[in-house]
């Protein structure tokens, strides 16, 4: 049966060439013998009878599903699959080539194994194994962090061993940026986080500035882009992430057709810091990514990106134009409107995803805009809402 799972699997998810990553390697499925008795149906009826079922329409979603029925989780996963996932997420995501990467639970366990790669290397650079030494008495690592840092960062931070006394918060400008002339001297062991995609606004920090301003200083830059960081697979929003294939070390989530809150995505150029981190990571399966990929292909996820920042900055311009107060800048895929939550966020639960949120020491609304074609449903139940 484990055969039958893994060559079903592997038919299934062998990927046409055009929808596979361009440039991508593809291994050929090993040769499996099944039994003649258990019919498997074709990859395109399950795919076609999945899609019927998928509402509103995701070709990410039936491949991702099909592949968790196929290879469920006690099965292992084909090496056929697990193989080319990370290069093509690197490749994807405009990453320096070489970047080393995992797959993780969810985009918190990203960042908080980025952190440990981090931590682990910039103490070994002053002599100090974590490993064997501990943290009681190691160098003080010196960490930075802008002030709209998203709460899972300093979440990870903690857990780390990297206490909030010593972390310097660095002002933002209006949007949530963080201003890199503002970051002190820094020395050995030092680390800085930066963002792509603030938690609220979804403003993204000059990420090639902090690393001109800090690593000089040895130290390490780390991009937290959950939404962010996938603006590079699109030629219209990959300008706006300029400086950030010079960190090192980014967190994001990887497509796995469960939302936007799936598997998580870690990378760093260092390999071996990384590899030691994940050894205490639990990793996600790569089978629902690969099969998200290879379902949207490269022109796909740029579609995706485009689709949401585009119903993003559609979204923001209607209301303007009703009477709203647009807060933020929109770049990425979120709106924050100003105004009494309470009510507002009541009607549009369930149409988006929102949230009441504080912008600039003032109540607001964040309204994260997803795939699917929900501004003109969101529209409705604003103009009906008691807020305006």
């Amino acid at each position: 049966m484990d055969e039958l799972l893994r060559g079903a699997a592997e038919r299934l998810l062998r990927p046409p060439p055009e929808s596979a990553p361009a440039g991508a390697p593809v291994a050929e499925p090993a040769a499996v013998t099944e039994p003649a008795a258990v019919p498997v149906p074709p990859a395109e009826e399950l795919l076609d009878l999945l899609s019927g079922l998928s509402a509103p329409p995701d070709p990410a979603v039936p491949a991702t599903v099909a592949a968790r029925w196929l290879v469920p989780p006690e099965h292992p996963v084909p090496d056929a699959v697990t193989r080319p996932v990370v290069p093509w997420l690197v490749d994807l995501l405009g990453l320096p080539t070489g970047t080393a990467g995992g797959l993780v639970a969810d985009a918190a366990t990203a960042t908080a194994t980025a952190l440990a790669a981090a931590r682990y290397r910039i103490l070994a650079e002053v002599g100090w194994d974590v490993d064997s030494q501990g943290l009681s008495a190691a160098p003080p690592i010196t960490v930075v962090v802008g002030d709209e840092a998203h709460p899972r960062l300093h979440d990870a931070l903690r857990l780390l061993g990297l206490g909030q006394d010593r972390v310097i918060r660095i002002r933002t400008d209006g949007q949530g940026r963080i201003r890199p002339t503002l970051i002190p001297p820094l020395h050995r062991p030092a680390l800085v986080c930066t963002q792509v995609g603030e938690t609220a606004g979804g403003a993204i920090d000059p990420v090639a500035a902090v690393c001109a301003e800090v690593h000089d200083a040895d130290a390490w830059v780390h991009v937290d882009g959950t939404f962010g960081l996938w603006a590079a697979a699109s030629p219209m929003t990959r300008d706006l992430l300029v400086g950030v294939p010079y960190a090192d070390s980014w967190a994001t989530v990887a497509p796995d057709g469960s939302g936007p809150d799936g598997s998580g995505l870690v990378a760093a150029r260092d390999g071996a810091a990384l590899r030691v981190a994940l050894e205490l990571a639990r990793p996600a399966r790569p089978v629902e990514v690969w099969a998200a990929l290879l379902a949207l292909g490269r022109a796909g996820v740029a579609e995706r990106v485009e689709v949401t920042c585009g119903q993003a900055r559609r979204l923001a311009g209607e209301l303007v134009a009703a009477g709203y107060p647009v807060l933020n800048e929109v770049v990425l895929d979120r709106v924050v409107v100003g105004g009494n939550t309470a009510g507002t966020v009541g009607r549009l639960r369930g149409v988006v995803d929102v949230s009441g949120t504080v912008w600039q020491r003032r109540p607001a609304i964040c309204i994260r805009v997803g795939t699917r074609p929900v501004v003109d449903a969101v529209i409705h139940a604003l103009t009906r809402s008691s807020t305006r």
